[in-house]
């Protein structure tokens, strides 16, 4: 069995005592009454059965008995402080592992990560692109980027950002003498479908198009080959804001027409809740707010390209 220990407190005003050699001053330092550093000074002496110090005209002499034991307990408290900031620096850097889609790492965060190195040097950031939701019990990931609903059961849960559906494709397409200057121009062009044809159907439609047509162009299973797809000028596509911004910020697309339908799902930041407050997962889930809220500023300002 473990020998007994003496309160932690009372170690503490003993230490803070013989340091001030003063009661009073120990007290001011723990932020209590002169009498509780008193009470518990009292009580180790009580407890070891000797005396610490000898109460001289106010002032403190602590005891040869209590020279000894100083050491050891500066020892010990210095060893706990230590180990206490050693342990709160690797929660603050060391490794994160961050789990997120495919598309989302491809068309997000691979763009960023340099920024991110270099604003937070201590932490060694590790993303694993996978479609596969985590099993943050079995797996050693720190935190995900999921698209769904935010119904994320007994995960402490953030939305990156509202995000909505809107056409885009490349400036070489939108600039040539073929560009598309009303919605129904659109049809014109091949769109690019992403797993089913419905995101057209449901544009065309908002649009005040018939989806007559809606069949024509390619269909691919990635949101990532989508607006590559567009990027190299082959039709029109329909992006999500998030995986688009990038692309649309840097000239990669432009949007041809303002409209847009708003989307339930969106990406969410998740961890568990017990973690949710570890510095290094703060640090990287404000950064990545912030990034998104940029995101949204600069597209904002861009708004959809006039047309001559």
């Amino acid at each position: 069995m473990r020998p007994r220990l003496p309160p932690l407190n009372a170690l503490k005003a003993f230490e803070a005592a013989a340091r001030h050699e003063s009661f009073t001053r120990a007290a001011e330092e723990l932020c209590v009454t002169q009498g509780a550093v008193s009470h518990q000074v009292k009580a180790l002496e009580t407890e070891l059965a000797l005396k610490l110090f000898n109460r001289e005209r106010q002032r403190l002499i602590i005891t040869e008995a209590g020279r000894d034991y100083l050491a050891v307990v500066r020892d010990a408290l210095d060893r706990i402080a230590i180990g206490t900031e050693r342990l709160l620096q690797r929660q603050n850097a060391g490794v994160l592992t961050v789990s997120t889609s495919p598309d989302f790492a491809a068309k997000w965060l691979v763009h960023r990560l340099g920024h991110f190195a270099e604003a937070r040097s201590g932490i060694d950031l590790r993303v694993s692109a996978t479609l596969h939701h985590v099993d943050f019990a079995r797996e050693e990931v720190d935190l995900a980027v999921r698209h769904g609903d935010g119904n994320w059961p007994g995960m402490d849960a953030v939305r990156l950002s509202p995000e909505q559906l809107f056409a885009v494709c490349s400036p070489k397409l939108f600039s040539g003498k073929r560009r598309p200057s009303k919605p129904a121009d659109i049809l014109k062009f091949p769109l690019i479908h992403m797993d089913n044809r419905t995101d057209w159907s449901n544009w065309l439609l908002e649009a005040g198009l018939d989806e007559v047509g809606v069949t024509h162009g390619p269909l691919l299973n990635r949101a990532s080959m989508v607006i590559d797809a567009a990027i190299n000028g082959q039709g029109i596509a329909l992006a999500r804001t998030t995986l688009a911004a990038w692309d649309i910020i840097n000239g990669h697309l432009v949007r041809p027409f303002p409209l847009s339908l708003p989307l339930s799902k969106t990406y969410w930041i998740i961890c568990p809740k017990a973690t949710a407050n570890l510095p290094k997962i703060v640090t990287f889930r404000d950064w990545l707010l912030s990034e998104a809220a940029s995101d949204l500023s600069r597209l904002k300002k861009l708004g959809a390209p006039k047309r001559e």
